[in-house]
């Protein structure tokens, strides 16, 4: 009982290393992401050598898409940062998905597990873990050492044992999900908010231009072309930003799904080996049972 107290201390101090560390990430990314597209936006869209005579104030030079990009106004930094915090998250989820699979091919794993359990090979499928690692292993050696230590127990029933077996690879399964799930949040965030934001973006552009209109007395169509046209930047980086976003959230969700279905598979195995290799219940436990 002890040590299985502290299996399960150790797998929650593991959990909490990892949820931290996830939080702690990106509580460091997404200022530093924000204070550099703002440092960008100024020091090199702002740069005055994109600009008539040599100005930010003035029109961009003809031609010139960082001048042009400028002029979108101050939501132009947050878009940015909203593209480049999925891009950076993208990175994140890719490397910790792939650590997730381990160093070879989840699908031959599996088939590996299954064919070790049908020789009753345990000790031998319980390596091939240790060889594998990653998330998907780690779910799989919990079942099968709580298979070997339902196979050395003569007081529980079959049915108990199953049961045992199943609520094992649960509860690990439960611990590494959230892992490989952290920080999609960020990014199906961004998918709904990017677009938003450039609309914003957009019409405080186009409320901008028709007031410098209004205040010139004349009509001016180059001036007001230009004033939509900067104002549009902010729908496109916006709309770019939530394409990118939504992608990546579909993608990974995908992949999560696939693991999760590689331990499902492998979880049945496991149950299903065990099942069929303990057809006769203990003499403890038939007694038990008649005198249930």
């Amino acid at each position: 009982m002890e040590k299985k107290t502290a299996v399960v201390s150790k797998d929650a101090n593991v959990e909490a290393k990892g949820s931290s560390g996830g939080s702690l990430f990106a509580t460091i990314v997404i200022p530093v992401a924000i204070l550099a597209c703002f440092l960008i936006y100024i020091f090199v869209l702002g740069n005055g050598a994109n600009f008539e005579g040599g100005d930010n104030e003035n029109h961009p030079l003809p031609g010139n898409y960082l001048g042009i990009v400028y002029k979108g106004g101050y939501v132009v930094p947050i878009l940015m940062s909203l593209v480049l915090l999925v891009l950076i998250f993208s990175i994140e989820r890719t490397l910790t998905i792939s650590k997730a699979k381990g160093t070879k091919s989840v699908a031959g794993f599996v088939r590996l597990i299954s064919l070790k359990l049908n020789q009753r090979d345990v000790n031998g499928a319980i390596a091939a873990c240790d060889t594998q690692k990653g998330s998907v292993a780690n779910v799989v050696k919990s079942g099968l050492l709580k298979y070997k230590e339902m196979q050395n127990d003569t007081e529980l029933l079959k049915a108990e044992k199953v049961a045992a077996i199943q609520k094992e690879i649960e509860e690990s399964t439960s611990l590494e999900l959230p892992m490989l799930e952290k920080n999609l949040v960020i990014i199906s965030t961004i998918a709904s908010i990017s677009t938003l934001t450039g609309l914003i973006g957009t019409v405080l552009g186009m409320i901008k231009a028709f007031s410098a209109l209004a205040a010139s007395g004349t009509p001016d169509a180059t001036a007001l072309s230009n004033g939509i046209s900067e104002a549009l930047i902010n729908t496109a980086l916006g709309v770019t930003g939530s394409a990118i976003a939504i992608i990546a959230y579909n993608y990974f969700t995908s992949k999560i799904d696939e693991l999760t279905y590689s331990i499902d598979e492998a979880g049945f195995s496991i149950i299903s080996t065990f099942a069929a290799q303990h057809e006769t219940a203990p003499a403890n436990s038939t007694a038990r049972q008649q005198t249930i």
